[in-house]
């Protein structure tokens, strides 16, 4: 720099944020519409339920027709989506999106639990229709949202991955890229397959305390302060059981079914050894067949319960 010469000023003003897309405004995608427009960003939004489209708009999001409007309008894209059937349809709506020239590419963050074969199949489609796609599920509830207890496991082009890095931090500091897209659902994986024993073996430990005639609340704060076994799963679906509560729901029973499924496919397609989980999904059918579809997962406690021969009115 020559001597006298003044170093060029500094834009004072924070680089714009990304405009954000949220195609599935349920609880996991009403919840992080709701934080992002807290934090500050602009947020379009389609679910088919018009329940949701309410809940959306009255949290100042910005609704549209179609998840090809929200692809038009948004920078990123964020997916949460029930059913397979439910991503093969909003992919083929994202592909019919038309951006304009001089649009940055759209990113699309699929947060699902779904078969990996049907997101690798979505990333396919996607591609071919010049968007970049990143698969993201997460682990945790609309509960652990409002904790910042979400864990998010991050998986495909690692450029994309630091794109989308500050929005993920609105929801938790816990993020990780762990690899090649698909990665981060084969890690959802495991990590449902240690929830779903956990969530039973809860349930079975509540029971066989209620059994001995100790008052479960009790054995359920002392458990929960143990450093060891007092793990999140047990700290909240165990508080559930104590009191009985199942509604609202922070993963309904049908939903939780549908992960199992997943889970179990994937398990026999790689030939792993499951016996623990296998066994588990008999018990959460059984809640299913108690009429229970709509309960918190939890409420697999009752089906103990039920083995017990005589219900309880109390803990």
């Amino acid at each position: 720099m020559a001597r006298g010469s003044q170093p060029a000023a500094r834009s004072s003003r924070p680089a714009a944020k990304p405009l954000i897309g949220i195609v599935g405004l349920g609880i996991m995608g009403g919840g992080m519409a709701g934080y992002l427009l807290a934090a500050g960003y602009a947020v379009y939004g389609y679910d088919p339920a018009p329940a949701a489209r309410a809940r959306f708009r009255k949290a100042g999001g910005r609704v549209l027709a179609s998840a090809t409007d929200v692809a038009e309008h948004a920078d990123i894209v964020i997916t949460s989506l029930a059913k397979v059937a439910a991503l093969d349809d909003v992919v083929e709506r994202i592909t019919r999106a038309r951006r304009g020239r001089g649009r940055p590419q759209l990113v699309v963050v699929e947060t699902s639990t779904l078969p990996l074969s049907d997101k690798d199949r979505a990333n396919e489609r996607l591609a071919r229709a010049g968007a970049v796609t990143l698969d993201c599920p997460i682990s945790g509830t609309a509960v652990r949202l409002k904790e910042r207890a979400w864990t998010i496991y991050a998986s495909g082009p690692k450029a994309a991955f630091e794109q989308v890095r500050a929005i993920f931090g609105v929801f938790t500091d816990n993020v990780s890229h762990v690899g090649r897209f698909g990665d981060g659902t084969r890690m959802k994986f495991v990590v449902n397959h240690l929830v779903a024993i956990f969530n039973v073996a809860t349930a079975e430990s509540l029971t066989f305390a209620r059994q001995l005639g100790l008052d479960a609340r009790k054995v359920h704060g002392l458990v929960s302060r143990n450093p060891v076994l007092g793990n999140g799963v047990y700290r909240l679906r165990g508080g559930f059981m104590v009191g009985r509560r199942y509604r609202p729901a922070t993963m309904k029973v049908e939903v939780w079914q549908k992960d199992m499924q997943v889970i179990g496919d994937m398990a026999r397609m790689v030939d792993a050894p499951v016996p623990l989980f296998a066994n588990c999904a008999a018990l959460y059918n059984a809640a299913m067949s108690r009429g229970l579809s709509q309960s918190d997962s939890a409420s697999v406690c009752e089906v103990f319960d039920a083995m017990t021969g005589r219900r309880r009115s109390g803990n």
